[in-house]
């Protein structure tokens, strides 16, 4: 993939007045936002281009308001947040409180060019998306990436191309069809693959196991067992954490039992987090790494009795020596939640993106870019 234009490339931009599309899709609970960490995350950005002189606007969306204005979605707490950090930056209102920016309107995108003469994405977590927003200022202006997008083109492209070895992939979450294709790609570079998460009752059934009332999509066991015939290692659990009948998730007063079994699961019982003995083997495996990629969780770790397995790889990914990478969504909130996002080198801001960028190699933000006038 060739490389999407840098900040320097803008030129002079003395008196100049730049749009800046960031992700402030921030947490926002009753007014307040719990995590301002995306708000951070662009101040390298907006401080290089104050500091050349610019103005600077900056948009972004804010949850799901599906086109239409909403106060509980409104970006007064990210600007009032924005005023504190770096002020004089101004913050248009939700893009999404407009259908166009869905639509990729160009009507929307001139009225965002409109009196602008450079644009920065820096919101490497829409960039995956053909947005007004993302893909209709470089058609107008001269444009380039922001520091944090920049860097995680970097980052998840030198997985592809680049990666120190053995590159071991942990995957987790529920569906094998979410994220096969990111799956398939991984595997035509990694060395081997860790695979954990509701995701894996699929594979395992793929070998002939019972895996009770777990999470299996029956339609892609003959896909899985394709996968587990390729060339290259697949680890999976061989200890499982499962919750007896008439138990409910995140509600330990509901009773069932919860038990350590093995990868043959009675009817009944759900598997909810891979067992101690897996956790520490693919902790070995991770140990031995030279990059280590991680996306999903390995079991439903916001149930405190079920984050064994998901914390012991986040702990692994803390201690190992390995280049390590956190594709962002809920591997990013669970690396945070153990106490280790610290310890990555590299966590992304963009689950869908990272995983799109990984899958596809490019995104459409990343080729508006390349594709905008020069200055």
């Amino acid at each position: 993939m060739s490389s999407v234009p840098r900040l320097e490339d803008l030129g002079d931009l003395a008196g100049k007045s730049v749009l800046l599309r960031a992700d402030f899709n921030v947490p926002v609970v009753d007014g307040e936002i719990t995590d301002d960490l995306r708000i951070r995350a662009a101040l390298p950005t907006i401080r290089w281009l104050i500091g050349q002189g610019a103005s600077v606007t900056a948009c972004t969306h804010l949850g799901r308001p599906k086109g239409q204005a909403d106060l509980a979605h409104s970006v007064d707490p990210v600007r009032d947040r924005l005023r504190e950090l770096v002020p004089g930056v101004e913050l248009l209102e939700n893009l999404r409180f407009d259908p166009r920016e869905t639509a990729n309107d160009g009507s929307f995108v001139e009225e965002l060019v409109e009196g602008h003469d450079a644009f920065v994405n820096d919101a490497f977590g829409a960039s995956h998306r053909a947005h007004a927003s993302i893909v209709g200022p470089p058609r107008f202006l001269p444009s380039a990436a922001g520091r944090l997008l920049h860097r995680e083109v970097e980052v998840l492209s030198g997985l592809r191309t680049n990666p120190r070895r053995p590159f071991v992939a942990v995957m987790g979450g529920s569906k094998v069809s979410d994220k096969l294709a990111v799956i398939e790609a991984l595997l035509e570079s990694v060395d081997s693959l860790i695979v954990g998460g509701g995701m894996c009752f699929t594979f395992l059934a793929a070998k002939g196991h019972s895996v009770g009332a777990s999470l299996c999509e029956d339609d892609m066991v003959d896909t899985c067992a394709r996968l587990l015939d390729g060339p290259k290692t697949i680890h999976l659990p061989y200890d499982i954490t499962a919750l007896g009948p008439g138990g409910k998730l995140m509600d330990p007063a509901a009773g069932g039992e919860v038990r350590q079994m093995g990868t043959n699961l009675p009817d009944g019982w759900i598997g909810v987090d891979i067992g101690p003995g897996s956790a520490a083997a693919f902790g070995d495996v991770i140990h031995e790494a030279g990059t280590v990629l991680w996306n999903g969780p390995m079991g439903v770790f916001e149930d405190p009795r079920f984050g064994g397995g998901t914390g012991a790889v986040a702990q692994a990914m803390a201690d190992t020596k390995a280049f390590t990478v956190v594709g962002g969504g809920d591997s990013a909130a669970a690396a945070k939640l153990f106490g280790v996002e610290h310890e990555m080198d590299h966590v992304s801001t963009g689950g869908g993106a990272s995983l799109a960028l990984i899958e596809q190699g490019d995104l459409v933000g990343l080729k508006a870019l390349r594709g905008a006038p020069s200055v």
